[in-house]
């Protein structure tokens, strides 16, 4: 099997965890191999190790040798396909080094090289939950286009936004969906129909703006269990699954799916004090923010709280929460697996990365 280009999956113990959240970004995977000096192996970081960082609270600055496993499993350049077939599936890992008798790392196999495009051993995933799909906007943003074409209907590539945001939740065996409509419905609607798709819309009809939470007051006593919402211009690329099992082993009543957002000021920042003395200038620094992408996990009992066929947003609903003592959380993604078509610069950006 040939070599690849290790250098993009690969990254210095000393860096720091806001540097590796950048090439995990860059590499599109969701594993580092963490090495010290002459490629000498030390540990492996995934994604999940860094969402496990970022909701202890600690620090992004510190080096990434603090937060990786530092036994990951290799294997040596003598090694058996099968052995590597049959590790991975054991260990549901996505990808193992290969090291020298120095323990310097020569090469990464991941799973979609070892595994055959024909040997079906990816597991299968059932979610058993309906998901609900915020689609009534006018889409001012993307103005004028949406002046004539709702926005749920702007195409990516081949497909609309729509069909991309529903194609990953197909991906986990999700067939129900409720689609809130409003602007141009009956345009969205008559589209939909004609596709023949094989699972099940329901739409959730609005004689008026009802805010981005309040025509969910129509799924109370519909639905069990709980449930996704989503926009529909919102693409998040992130494992469903373990969202679900963060939301339901925390016992959230709501997960907010939140993504890292890094601003660097291309400026020198000066600290002062005592009518201007400076005491720091800080040169072009970085922040990291965690904001809101626009997805839920949500239980059905917060649907009472949401009153009907009045206007009320999800920021009204998780003070409700709040108020009443229920628990949400925030589950951190990072920036590139959040694409946001709401707007042309960032829509344009999503067309981008989405034909690599």
């Amino acid at each position: 099997m040939p070599n690849i280009n290790i250098e993009k999956y690969i990254i210095n113990s000393k860096e720091n965890v806001q540097q590796a959240m950048k090439k995990l970004d860059d590499s599109h995977r969701k594993i580092l191999f963490v090495i010290k000096d002459d490629l000498l192996l030390f540990g492996a970081l995934t994604d999940g190790d860094i969402r496990r960082w970022i909701l202890s609270g600690k620090s992004l600055e510190i080096p990434v040798k603090n937060v990786c496993n530092k036994t990951p499993i290799t294997f040596g350049h003598e090694y058996n396909l099968d052995d590597i077939k049959n590790t991975m599936l054991e260990h549901q890992i996505q990808a193992v080094p290969i090291i020298n008798q120095k323990n310097q790392i020569t090469d990464v196999l991941f799973w979609d090289t070892v595994f055959d495009e024909h040997e079906n051993f990816k597991p299968i995933v059932n979610l058993d939950m309906p998901v609900v799909i915020m689609a009534g906007g006018v889409g001012a943003r993307l103005a004028p286009f949406t002046n004539i074409l709702p926005k749920p209907l702007i195409p990516i590539g081949e497909r609309s936004v729509l069909e991309v945001v529903i194609d990953k939740f197909t991906d986990y065996g999700i067939n129900k969906y409720y689609i809130s409509l409003y602007h141009k419905a009956n345009m969205i609607k008559a589209y939909l129909d004609e596709l023949n798709l094989p699972y099940k819309i329901n739409y959730l009809k609005e004689s008026k703006p009802l805010g981005t939470a309040g025509v969910l007051s129509q799924l109370e006593g519909s639905i069990k269990g709980s449930f996704f919402l989503v926009n529909c211009d919102t693409i998040i690329n992130c494992n469903y699954m373990e969202l679900v099992e963060f939301h339901n082993n925390n016992n959230y009543d709501l997960t907010l799916v939140g993504s890292m957002i890094n601003y660097r000021i291309p400026y020198g920042i000066c600290e002062i004090e005592n009518e201007g003395k400076l005491i720091n200038l800080k040169e072009k620094p970085e922040y990291s923010y965690l904001v809101s992408t626009g997805m839920y996990v949500l239980r059905e009992t917060t649907l009472k709280y949401i009153p009907h066929n009045k206007h009320f947003n999800m920021t009204d609903l998780i003070n409700k929460i709040r108020n009443k003592n229920g628990t949400i959380g925030v589950y951190p993604i990072s920036e590139k697996s959040w694409l946001d078509t709401g707007e042309w610069k960032e829509y344009k950006k999503t067309v981008e990365q989405l034909s690599l």
